[in-house]
Parts: structure tokens; C-alpha cells; sequence
């Protein structure tokens, strides 16, 4: 049995690295998940560990097996990954993402974009069940159409995390709404209809910050529509024709095909797809000439699309940034600094210094409020030391499932407060899987996006008010 560490042992991992993640942001900025953020998750590991190992006797044994099934329980992400990659430089090649966003600037204006984006998005993310999917699709041309529009990149990120955070947290699709029902004992429903108090009235405060920013940031940015438009006609075909790719992926959502195979099925299609009416673009990125095989020419064209960074010459230097991809070489960084992060996770774990965290928080209960702002901090803790929000929900279930039932609060009012603490918030840390995943799909740093994200700060403190007005909470029969 590994003796608890103290509250003050156990902070000093923890504050070191939030310390040396602020220095290398600081320091590198953007570039900062290039190796300097991988190099602090590992410095703080070790400090746990020695920690740990000098003071308490922890075998070393237990942190390898920790670390091991805390990397193992990551593997799916990880893959999914990778696809996301495939089908992001997919998507873009094969014309999809152009055509979105070649139609879109010339629908939609600058004073209703952002909260047009928080509303699609969102409606995405409920069918879809899934934040990153959205972010890697319909985010993307959204970040394009944005930047046409004159709108700064910082709020349409915001906004687009927003909405496809609020669906992700609320459609009966989605892992992490399943995972915080069951963990907790709850009925899936009964869970997502009691997350709706907190999360409508979120969702609208956030939808009217967005409406009144619309129209404050509306001309303060250079338009590019006709520039943008011009450009991508003139470069990629741009046809309805693309949108058989979206289609046959809501498709397979609609069947509740796995999301691996949904997104990996999505990809190949959209290369197919770029072979049949992106012909030119994919000899471009081949690099062949005309005495080249064309067989041979779309299979490197293809290849090369799916593995590596592509760069498409528009005629327009922003606009070349904007259509560029990086396809699975580009996720290599965040793939690197999640396994960084759950070597951080499991040492946590491993030394019991989390459990030693969570333990003092919740021995400040006093009341309801307190009970649920106990759980909003330790989820919010278990979210920067685990760095991952399905460890962070199970972890937060086991703990507080028994304070919650002994005080005659039914199961779902600690779902709810699990995820409006938990799900939401874990992309707002520039270190956690989704705060990497998102910075990196959008090319937006996780630092410059965050102050925009208002409904994903906001579900926290929604959560906390409602508890303190004592507003239809649940409680057990007994």
C-alpha cells in the first residue's frame, strides 16, 4: 500500500508543470508544442516520481504499470489521430473544404458569423456526437470562410469550439456523455435531459455574446470575399459535386458506424474524389511531369496527401497557408506531447498525489454549493494532472459517487456537474489531449482561443450558480 502523500508534496509536480508549460509558452510561443511542452510534461514526471520514490518508498514497478495503462487507454485517440489527419489533408485536396468555404463567404456576413458558427456547429456536434470530427470538418472551412469574412481567427476558433463542445456534451452519440452516465450510475437520458438546465441557459448567453460581437468586430478586419473567391476557383473545381464526401460521412454517423471507420472511410473517399475532379492539384503535390505514369502520379499524389504536408499554389500567400494541410505528419507533435502527458497522468496516479488533491477538496465540503464547486475544482484539477477527460470523468465518478449518495443527491446531479466541470474544459488546457487535438486541426494556439470559448468557461460556473439558487436539484428517494 502506497502511503498519501500531503497536499503540499502533492501540488509541487503540478505547479511546477503549469510553470514551465507558462515559460515555454512564453518562450516559443506557437512553437512550443514542437518539443518544448513535451520536454516540461517529462521534467514534472520525474520530479513526481523522485518525489515519490524518496520520500514514500514507491516502487518503481507501479509506475511503469500505471504509465502503461494510462498510454494504453490512449492508444484509440491516438489513431484517431492520425485519421484525422488523413482526412483533414483529404478533405482540402479533394475540394471539399474549398467549396465550403467558397459558398460560404458569399452567404453568410461578418456581423452573423460567429454566432452562425456556434449554431452549426453545434447542430453538428449533436448529430455527429463528436468535438473533434465537427472541429476537423465543418471548424476547418469555418477558420476559411472567417478569414475571408475579415473575422479574426482567435473568435471563430471560439466559437466553433463552443458550439461543438455544448454538442459533443449533450448527443446520446457521444463517448464522453455515455462515459459520465455510466460512471456514475445514471440512465443516459435521464442524464442528458437533467445536463439541459445547466447547459441551455450556457448556451445562450454564449450565442448572445457572439450575436453582440458580430457586430463589433464586423469591418474592423480586411474582407478578402472576392479575393478568396477568385482564388479558389481558379485552383481547385469547385463543384457541388464535393459534397457527396459530408454526405456519405453523415451517412455512416447516422448508422452509428464506429468513429475509426467512419473517419478512415471519409478520408479514401475524399481522395477518390480528388483523383475523379482535383486532377491537376494531385499532379502538383505529385511533382511529376507528363512523362510520368498517371497511375503513378495519383497513387503519389494520393499518398502524399494522406502522410505528410501538402502545399497548393493559389496565386494568394494567405490563402496558401489556408488551404495547406499537414495530413498524419502534421499530428505527429500532438501525438508526441499526448504521451508525454500520460506519462505525467499515470505518475499522478501512481504516487497517489491526485488522490491526495481531490481528498483535501473534498474534505472543504460545506453544503451544496460546496459539493458541487468541490467537484467543478477537482475535475478541473484532475483535467491539468491527468491531462486527459475520460481519465478525469472516471476518476471524478469513483471519488465523489459515494459523497453524493450519502448526502441523498441523486446520481445525475454529479453527471452533470462531471461534465459541465470536466468534458468542456479540457480543451481550454494548451497540454490535455483535446487542448493539442483542436490547437493543432484549427491552427490556432490553445492560448490564443481560450479567452473565446465562453461557453466552455462558462458551463462550470452555470453549474456552481445553480447549485447555489438550489434550482431543481435532483435527490434521492430515500
Amino acid at each position: 500500500m502506497v502511503s498519501k502523500p500531503s497536499v503540499a508534496i502533492s501540488l509541487i509536480p503540478l505547479v511546477t508543470l503549469i510553470g514551465m508549460i507558462a515559460l515555454t509558452i512564453y518562450i516559443y510561443g506557437t512553437d512550443a508544442l514542437a518539443g518544448g511542452c513535451q520536454t516540461a510534461l517529462l521534467a514534472a514526471t520525474a520530479i513526481c516520481v523522485c518525489l515519490s520514490m524518496g520520500l514514500y518508498k514507491t516502487k518503481w514497478q507501479r509506475f511503469e504499470d500505471s504509465i502503461r495503462d494510462t498510454v494504453s487507454g490512449a492508444t484509440v485517440s491516438i489513431v484517431i489521430l492520425l485519421v484525422i489527419g488523413m482526412m483533414s489533408g483529404a478533405w482540402m485536396i479533394s475540394g471539399v473544404v474549398p467549396t465550403l468555404i467558397c459558398y460560404g463567404i458569399q452567404i453568410m456576413s461578418p456581423q452573423f458569423f460567429l454566432v452562425s458558427t456556434c449554431l452549426l456547429c453545434a447542430v453538428v456536434s449533436v448529430v455527429t456526437g463528436s468535438s473533434w470530427t465537427t472541429i476537423a470538418t465543418i471548424g476547418v472551412a469555418m477558420i476559411g470562410i472567417g478569414e475571408a469574412l475579415g473575422v479574426d481567427a482567435s473568435w471563430t476558433a471560439g466559437a466553433i469550439i463552443s458550439g461543438a463542445y455544448f454538442g459533443d456534451k449533450i448527443s446520446p452519440l457521444s463517448d464522453t456523455t455515455t462515459l459520465a452516465a455510466s460512471v456514475t450510475g445514471t440512465d443516459l437520458f435521464k442524464h442528458i435531459r437533467y445536463m439541459m438546465l445547466t447547459t441551455t441557459p450556457t448556451m445562450v448567453v454564449c450565442c448572445t455574446i457572439y450575436f453582440i460581437a458580430g457586430f463589433w468586430i464586423a469591418g474592423k478586419g480586411e474582407m478578402h470575399v472576392a479575393e478568396y473567391t477568385e482564388g479558389l476557383q481558379n485552383t481547385f473545381n469547385i463543384t457541388p459535386w464535393t459534397f457527396v464526401v459530408p454526405l456519405i460521412t453523415g451517412i455512416l454517423i447516422y448508422k452509428k458506424v464506429p468513429s475509426l471507420i467512419t473517419l478512415s472511410v471519409s478520408a479514401f473517399t475524399a481522395i477518390v474524389t480528388a483523383v475523379i475532379l482535383q486532377q491537376d492539384i494531385i499532379a502538383q503535390i505529385a511533382g511529376t511531369d507528363n512523362s510520368t505514369n498517371v497511375v503513378i502520379t495519383y497513387i503519389k499524389g494520393s499518398m502524399t496527401t494522406l502522410f505528410t504536408s501538402t502545399n497548393v499554389d493559389t496565386g494568394n500567400a494567405a490563402l496558401n497557408d489556408l488551404v495547406s494541410t499537414g495530413g498524419m505528419g502534421g499530428m505527429m507533435d500532438t501525438i508526441w506531447l499526448i504521451l508525454c502527458a500520460m506519462c505525467f497522468g499515470g505518475a499522478m496516479i501512481a504516487s497517489n498525489m491526485l488522490q491526495s488533491i481531490t481528498a483535501a477538496i473534498i474534505g472543504r465540503i460545506k453544503g451544496l454549493t460546496g459539493l458541487v464547486g468541490a467537484t467543478v475544482a477537482s475535475g478541473l484539477v484532475m483535467n491539468l494532472a491527468t491531462c486527459d477527460q475520460y481519465i478525469s470523468i472516471i476518476l471524478e465518478g469513483n471519488m465523489f459517487k459515494n459523497v453524493y449518495a450519502s448526502k441523498g443527491y441523486a446520481s445525475c446531479l454529479l453527471s452533470r456537474t462531471s461534465e459541465d466541470a470536466i468534458t468542456v474544459t479540457s480543451v481550454l488546457i494548451p497540454w490535455s489531449t483535446c487542448g493539442m487535438t483542436q490547437a493543432t486541426v484549427l491552427g490556432i494556439a490553445t492560448v490564443a482561443y481560450m479567452p473565446f470559448c465562453f461557453f466552455n468557461y462558462l458551463s462550470p460556473l452555470t453549474s456552481i450558480i445553480v447549485a447555489s439558487l438550489g434550482w431543481k436539484i435532483a435527490r434521492t428517494d430515500k
